[in-house]
């Protein structure tokens, strides 16, 4: 198996189903040493097993690709930092990482608890940071005893974190996280020859099946709500073409591709001094009619269609 990625060692989360395991089978296609990472857990975060990342490996080695599974944890500190060390132990190199672990416990805000807060928070925004700590950590070792590097970090970030969207108050706050620390790590480790980018993906999976966003297509008809249609966007950042892009969010659904463009400082005033609040009263309505308005959840401005 050749292709875009072909001999690169990658790291994948969530591996097991719906957009990871998409992503996993894609970097296999093109030539890439795959390690599925996938705890087994339910939609929820509860249970585990090892079965589904091992069925994903199958598929893999009986197509003539090269894959692992990993059961490790990745939002444990410990079970993120096994994960990179076994594989570089397994392979002797590792060049790019997705992130793509994560869990749903939709609630609007006033019936959340605290433990559904904290569980969704923990795998997406925690089990994004966990591992790119500790492949950024052997990245800038190599870089620094002279290697030449070239690593790959794709996130996964959502519409509802970047746009917003009601019930989804610890996802979109995870999400948005995750955003954020895609930028801030990308002008990190630019200099250590490290990329690292985020994708907003939109497909119908386990997750987003009882959403009612996405609706399958017709028997023989493109079906935009595949959960494979993410997978090229991410394995095309991983490989050779995309050398030079860092920092950026992508929203992809379907064959549909755009930069997200994140907060700008729009509209705005300096009076030279210290304002007194009812100054303001004429001030901040008057910006707030100069803005753009916030995007919806499809990261359209509603007035620009």
């Amino acid at each position: 198996m050749g292709g875009i990625v072909d001999g690169r060692i990658v790291i994948v989360t969530g591996a097991a189903r719906g957009i990871g395991r998409g992503h996993a089978l894609e970097f296999a296609r093109q030539g890439a040493k795959v390690v599925v990472n996938d705890i087994g857990a339910e939609v929820d975060g509860t249970g585990s097993s090892t079965g589904p990342a091992g069925e994903v490996v199958d598929e893999i080695r009986a197509a003539g690709g090269e894959a692992i599974a990993n059961g490790d944890d990745v939002a444990d500190f410990e079970g993120a930092k096994r994960l990179v060390e076994s594989t570089v132990e397994h392979y002797g190199d590792l060049n790019v990482l997705v992130n793509n672990a994560g869990i749903l416990r939709d609630r609007m805000l006033f019936n959340m608890t605290e433990q559904e807060w904290d569980a969704v928070i923990r795998v997406h925004l925690k089990g994004t940071f966990a591992p790119l700590r500790h492949a950024a950590a052997y990245w800038r070792a190599k870089a620094k005893a002279g290697e030449e590097v070239d690593a790959r970090v794709i996130n996964t970030t959502s519409s509802s974190g970047i746009y917003g969207n009601p019930g989804q108050g610890n996802y979109g706050a995870a999400k948005a996280g995750i955003a954020g620390l895609t930028v801030i790590a990308a002008r990190e480790m630019e200099r250590y020859g490290i990329a690292v980018n985020a994708i907003a993906p939109a497909a119908l999976t386990r997750m987003t099946d009882g959403l009612g966003r996405q609706v399958r297509a017709q028997e023989g008809r493109f079906d935009v709500a595949n959960a494979d249609n993410i997978a090229p966007l991410v394995v095309w950042l991983a490989g050779e073409k995309a050398k030079g892009i860092t920092g950026r969010v992508f929203n992809v659904r379907g064959g549909s591709i755009s930069v997200a463009e994140g907060w700008i400082a729009g509209p705005g005033v300096d009076k030279g001094e210290r304002w007194d609040p009812a100054e303001l009263d004429d001030v901040i309505p008057g910006l707030v009619a100069e803005a753009r308005e916030n995007a919806l959840t499809n990261g359209k401005v509603p007035s620009e269609g």
